[in-house]
């Protein structure tokens, strides 16, 4: 299923509606705030200032007078414990004679005169509410004293409300005017509230003044604001979105949509564009930015493309004509190598089986064998070191000297010096060869040997491989007076010789593990009676299954010469 890919100008409008959405709220918010945070402020402070206002206009013998009288009266109801009484148990019986109690309080002449005057100043503010309350600290109620309030509305002097706990915490301080303060009943709506002490001469508190403002308009008129504020923002985000719309599609959206038209044509239309030019080299984009700056890189590197294209494709015949020629080599080193089994299918005398895997395509092992005369067969092992062409080279010269310098009944320590020394000779690349040659007399059995820097041969006795212990001198190569001595072993018919080069106990696996002598010792006792052309395929199938997928780093090479029975 294709990918739907989302325009550039969506995503833009997008972040750009995200942004202005985020922006809008926010300036909102702070806006909100800020106006309702001052308008309370001055409600706040005008509601303290009109209560102390009150609470200064009234007389301070009148109050003295009323607060004595209502109080007595409400101590008197309040009983002998001095406790206020249980509001909540009252009956209507109960409540006619509580109010009957503390009416003769409103027919004082006092609370006629007070009552007028809270009343004008309740008129000429437009508050809400004011009155007068005496903060009972011995029954912990607020005690109505005067309220000239709407009369659907006001208490009576008796009614008490529980004073609050910061009011109760200021009084202990000697604190009697009390900070205004906004509250939202559901039958008042939302009121701005606040108390004034009113001191008598001695400067004790007589009774607190309060006044209630109404702020439902100033409620309103927040909704108001915030709504008129919303839906400038909202029309200056339309505003802002469509010239940032129209802004990046001329200066964004459409360069890159250029850009990506020219790179779709780059290939279909380039032998068609006027004077020669593709469809990115007539661009001509001049925004001034990162865009203008993509334009010329993506000109450029068409151009890099171009060049890189005209050297690949020299490149590419250059490596076709050295594979070519590899392959060709690697054929001929092939063939080099004896490669045609059984070589003497007349020798009944012995058996004998050789293979080489080389790492690259071409390799640095060598094996070879061969008749020295009629009853002695010459087997040689070797390995150059380095890998590839180099290494090919040198091993064609070693093999070629060997075999040359090996005739009839010659000393092999002494056929190694002389080789030793022609290789040294013109040795520029400083290549060397760790080399095993070994003769056999098919008439006794006797194996003469010569060692120089190679790895020890398994020897089979009475059906048993084992390592054959020989001392290795120097590597061909490395010294030109290099001195090689001839060894010699005696084996019997039954008996084989098997020879390898490093690769095969080197070979690695994906945990870099060595494959080893002892594996290679248990595999060669696994196929101990095989025959050669048989164990060589079962070693190396050991070999794979042991290092996996993980790549061939050294040739393999092997060979198993078996001595059958004695030249009669």
């Amino acid at each position: 299923m294709q990918k739907r890919h989302i325009s550039l100008r969506i995503k833009v409008t997008c972040l750009v509606l995200a942004v202005a959405v985020v922006i809008a709220f926010a300036a909102s918010l702070v806006s909100y705030k800020v106006y309702a945070s001052t308008m309370d402020r001055q409600y706040e402070t005008q509601t303290m200032n009109l209560a102390k206002t009150a609470a200064a206009m009234l007389d301070r013998d009148d109050m003295q007078a009323l607060t004595q009288d209502v109080m007595d009266r409400y101590h008197a109801v309040c009983g002998e414990d001095g406790q206020a009484p249980d509001f909540a148990s009252f009956t209507d019986d109960d409540w006619d004679e509580y109010y009957a109690a503390l009416a003769p309080s409103m027919e004082l002449d006092s609370y006629q005169r007070l009552y007028a005057v809270l009343s004008e100043i309740r008129a000429n503010n437009a508050a809400q509410s004011i009155y007068v309350c005496y903060m009972d600290e011995q029954t912990g109620k607020a005690v109505y004293i005067l309220d000239a309030s709407d009369p659907d509305d006001a208490c009576v002097p008796g009614d008490c409300d529980d004073i609050e706990q910061g009011n109760l915490e200021l009084m202990e301080q000697g604190v009697y005017d009390f900070p205004a303060y906004i509250t939202n009943y559901e039958e008042y709506g939302w009121l701005c509230s606040a108390s004034a002490g009113i001191y008598g001469e001695d400067g004790k508190v007589i009774a607190n003044a309060y006044v209630d403002i109404s702020m439902n308009d100033v409620m309103q008129d927040r909704h108001d604001f915030l709504t008129q504020l919303l839906l400038i923002l909202v029309g200056a985000t339309l505003v802002l979105i469509v010239l940032l719309v129209f802004i990046s599609t001329r200066t964004v959206v459409q360069p890159i949509n250029k850009l990506a038209a020219a790179a779709d044509a780059f290939v279909s239309d380039k032998e068609k564009s006027i004077y020669g030019l593709s469809a990115i080299a007539q661009l001509r984009i001049h925004t001034g930015d990162e865009i203008e700056n993509l334009a010329s890189s993506i000109q450029k590197m068409e151009q890099d493309i171009t060049n890189y294209i005209d050297n690949l494709a020299v490149v590419t015949a250059e490596k076709e004509r050295i594979s070519t020629e590899l392959h060709v080599a690697t054929q001929i080193q092939a063939s080099m190598l004896p490669c045609i089994f059984p070589p003497f299918p007349d020798r009944s005398e012995f058996d004998i089986y050789a293979s080489m895997n080389p790492a690259k395509e071409v390799g640095g092992d060598f094996y070879d064998f061969f008749m020295v005369d009629e009853s002695h067969i010459a087997i040689v092992m070797a390995d150059v070191s380095g890998k590839g062409v180099p290494a090919a080279l040198f091993m064609v010269i070693g093999k070629t000297l060997i075999k040359d310098h090996t005739t009839p009944g010659r000393d092999l320590g002494e056929v190694f010096m002389e080789v030793n020394k022609l290789l040294c000779e013109g040795n520029g690349e400083e290549l060397f060869i760790t080399a095993f040659e070994g003769v056999l007399d098919l008439k006794t059995g006797q194996f003469n040997f010569v060692n120089a820097g190679h790895e020890m041969p398994f020897i089979r006795r009475q059906g048993q491989y084992t390592p054959e212990k020989i001392r290795a001198g120097f590597v061909l190569a490395g010294m030109d007076m290099t001195r090689y001595r001839m060894g010699t072993l005696q084996m019997e018919p039954g008996d084989a010789i098997f020879q390898y080069t490093d690769g095969v106990t080197e070979a690695t696996n994906a945990n870099n593990e060595l494959y080893g002598m002892e594996r290679l010792e248990a595999v060669l006792n696994k196929n101990s009676t095989a025959a050669p052309d048989a164990l060589l395929p079962a070693v190396k199938a050991d070999i794979d299954a042991f290092v996996g997928d993980a790549p061939q780093f050294d040739d393999i090479t092997m060979l198993c010469m078996e001595y059958k029975e004695k030249m009669k």
